[in-house]
């Protein structure tokens, strides 16, 4: 079954220091192309990352964001500086030295003093750990997602592969009463004129003119090629290049096919070929 290019997922989780979301757009692309954006205090997850996305996407232009907000008033987010609140206790030694008659010192205003309450380190394993696993949630959320397009996907094109089969038999069943009607047509031309022409002559024009409106081959290979088709659409992985290669193929028996109709019936339902065969390729675009 075929995958789509084209995905969306989101994760969000939550610690009593802060949140952190995972955010992965895909859309088509030739080859895999992934655009990683992380704060600075998961850089250092870049590797791992884009390894994650090698091992899981064959194709697609990938943009993978994380976004991490600390929580100022979390237990964790708050620290002491213990330097300064060393200088400010020995500050209060001195003066109490020099000055018996003192208050007691009020540990709450020595918090108050600037620059003894500073916003406090957190553990960059915790903000990792978590962002990891985010990330892998979200990438199983856009296999997913990307799995339910490229059903749909498949089943766009199965429709108009069987459009094109209910053409090709149309043709076929059209063939000889087209082959018949253009010899009833030479002769009556033949006979506007008053040209008398010799049996075995008209027998080897007709055949000459039979000839080169033969599409019995082009047909067969239109069928072959949907059979081939309808198999890479069963299979699993990157089939998209191959699905597209088949388009090409399948686009030359049609224009063969145009270049040798007879009628303007089998030009018409030539045309339709085409236009079925470029709305296959434009979905198969999307595809992995």
């Amino acid at each position: 079954m075929p995958n789509s290019m084209t995905g969306f997922a989101r994760t969000d989780g939550q610690a009593s220091w802060g949140d952190v979301s995972c955010e992965i757009r895909s859309v088509n692309h030739r080859y895999l192309e992934p655009s990683i954006r992380l704060p600075e205090s998961l850089r250092s997850l870049e590797p791992i990352v884009r390894e994650q996305l090698r091992k899981q996407l064959q194709r697609g232009k990938v943009d993978v964001s994380f976004h991490v907000s600390l929580n100022k008033d979390a237990p964790e987010a708050m620290g002491i500086n213990t330097d300064v609140l060393k200088t400010l206790l020995s500050a209060a030694e001195q003066i109490k030295q020099l000055h018996n008659d003192t208050a007691p010192i009020d540990a709450l205003r020595l918090l108050q003093f600037p620059g003894v309450i500073q916003q406090a380190t957190i553990d960059a394993d915790l903000i990792q750990a978590l962002a990891k696993s985010l990330l892998e949630q979200a990438l199983e959320s856009l296999l997913k997602h990307r799995a339910r397009e490229g059903l749909e996907l498949q089943n766009l094109i199965d429709a108009r592969l069987n459009e094109i089969s209910v053409l090709v038999v149309q043709v076929r069943k059209k063939m000889p009463a087209i082959l018949s009607a253009q010899k009833d047509k030479l002769k009556l031309r033949l006979d506007e004129l008053k040209t008398e022409l010799d049996e075995n002559r008209l027998e080897q024009e007709m055949t000459i003119l039979a000839n080169k409106a033969d599409v019995a081959e082009e047909l067969d290979r239109l069928d072959t090629h949907l059979i081939e088709v309808r198999h890479i659409l069963g299979q699993q992985g990157t089939i998209g290049r191959r699905l597209d290669f088949m388009m090409q193929e399948l686009n030359r028996e049609a224009n063969t096919l145009s270049s040798k109709s007879l009628t303007s019936e089998t030009t018409q339902i030539a045309v339709s070929l085409k236009v079925l065969i470029e709305q296959m390729r434009e979905q198969i675009q999307n595809i992995e």
